[in-house]
């Protein structure tokens, strides 16, 4: 039940286009992009039932412990070698710590898959630039690797300028089978749902080191 996530392509979003649709000026060399030092937060979500409660809700873990970076070629697609996010998922925290230690121990087996990465891959539906003030929304294709399992995946993304930075939302979903993740079987929760909702708040910058 991990929201773990990622999808902070949205980046792309403001440097360059791998779809048809996105328009782009012309190029002599690559853009590249970072995941901020702050303003970003991975999530997980899911429904649960527990015992005692008389309505299901909600369960929600998150970290902002991400790091990463994507790159844009002079033709305007990923350059997927040099493109990836990084989620630490032994950070993750919800309102239970007994939740996130089963988690930890029996989900995601953090200690063997200590992170989720997700490689942007393609766009579609962005149109460039995404000027200051102004937002988009967009879909990001990527490949999402979690407990040892790489997926593609599909982000509904809704990025804005805020000056040279990109900034906003992503989100995605699967099942646990999708990643051979383990459901939570424990006295407390009577049931969960089988869909993991992936939340990304995201603000990425220019990223100048070479």
């Amino acid at each position: 039940m991990k929201s773990l996530v990622i999808a902070p392509l949205a980046i792309v979003a403001a440097i360059g286009s791998a779809s048809a649709q996105a328009k782009s000026p012309s190029k002599t060399e690559s853009v590249r992009y970072m995941v901020a030092p702050a303003g970003n937060e991975a999530r997980y979500r899911v429904r649960e039932q527990l015992a005692g409660f008389d309505l299901p809700k909600d369960a929600i873990g998150a970290t902002k412990n991400v790091t990463g970076r994507v790159v844009i070629g002079a033709d305007g697609k990923v350059v997927k070698d040099s493109s990836k996010v990084t989620i630490q998922l032994s950070d993750l925290k919800s309102d239970q710590g007994r939740r996130d230690n089963y988690l930890r121990r029996s989900t995601l087996e953090t200690e063997k898959f200590p992170n989720a990465e997700l490689v942007p891959v393609a766009l579609e539906g962005l149109l460039m630039p995404i000027e200051p003030g102004s937002s988009q929304t967009f879909i990001v294709r990527g490949d999402l690797t979690v407990h040892g399992v790489t997926r593609p995946t599909t982000w509904q993304v809704t990025a804005r300028g805020e000056g040279k930075d990109v900034v906003g939302t992503a989100a995605t979903a699967f099942t646990f089978k999708d990643f051979a993740l383990e459901q939570p079987r424990v006295p407390v929760v009577l049931s969960v749902a089988d869909t993991i909702r992936l939340e990304y708040d995201f603000r990425f910058v220019p990223d100048t080191a070479r």
